[in-house]
């Protein structure tokens, strides 16, 4: 989906393509999930699924844990 196809919040943000839910599965369904594995499951880029990995984890939904030069990421 082209940039400008994106849907935006009121505020002008971009709405985020893929629930909490399908984030949350997909950790769940590879855990301890790579940021890649989460990435290809639900269908964004490594780095926007970073982005809201690391939302997640700033709110406590999901861990992180550094193994060797990656990170992976699991539910509690």
């Amino acid at each position: 989906m082209p940039t400008q196809d994106k849907p935006r919040s009121d505020s002008g943000e971009w709405e985020p393509t893929a629930s909490e839910e399908e984030v949350l599965d997909a950790v769940a369904k590879h855990s301890p999930a790579a940021t890649s594995e989460v990435a290809d499951e639900i269908g964004l880029t490594r780095q926007g699924a970073d982005a809201r990995l690391r939302r997640l984890h700033d709110t406590g939904a999901v861990e992180k844990k550094k193994i060797a030069a990656s990170l992976v990421w699991f539910l509690e």
